[in-house]
């Protein structure tokens, strides 16, 4: 409302996802990493409160609830960041489900926050790869195992990719839906 920008003027609604995710505080985290690998993508990514320098927890990318945002959100495409801080890790693994407690397999995002307390992810693993991508400019520059994530990611969750963030200059950026905007 505060936009200036009426509803009728959007035609296009972008998501933003890290490529693995974080969370501050307490709550349930069904894909949460721990001990080494959280530490190096922690350190990797800079995940660290900016206010007090707290560590944020890492975890690893979850499909589902990504899925469910891009279902309310009415996504139309997916911007990625931080595939970069992935690079070296094999495998990469995604949350595509939840096992209950009881071994119910759940394929949607629960309803309620509680449920996530007790579940632990169906994760499937993907090949990483070793190759620097901070280069890459396009889709077909990556290294194939970094485009198969991507393609995963846009796929399970129902929106094309629109950009992709290699790396923490503001020109480190696949465009992969069209043009890089001309400077003006």
């Amino acid at each position: 409302m505060g936009s200036g920008v009426g509803p009728k003027d959007i035609d296009e609604i972008w998501g933003i996802a890290k490529a693995y995710v974080t969370r501050v505080g307490a709550g349930p985290f069904p894909t949460e990493l721990d001990g080494d690998l959280a530490d190096e993508l922690r350190a990797r990514g800079g995940e660290y409160g900016t206010t007090t320098g707290r560590a944020r927890r890492i975890g690893w990318l979850d499909l589902v609830a990504l899925r469910y945002a891009a279902r309310i959100n009415t996504l139309t495409a997916l911007v990625v960041t931080k595939p970069d801080v992935l690079t070296g890790v094999d495998p990469i693994c995604l949350c595509t489900g939840y096992r209950s407690a009881d071994g119910a397999e759940l394929d949607h995002f629960p309803y309620h926050q509680t449920v996530l307390h007790h579940v632990v992810p169906d994760l499937v693993e993907l090949p990483g790869w070793d190759e620097d991508i901070g280069d890459c400019r396009t889709l077909d520059e990556l290294p194939e195992a970094a485009r198969g994530y991507l393609e995963f990611v846009s796929e399970f969750i129902g929106a094309p990719l629109a950009l992709v963030g290699v790396g923490p200059d503001r020109d480190q950026v696949i465009w992969s839906r069209r043009e890089a905007p001309v400077a003006g």
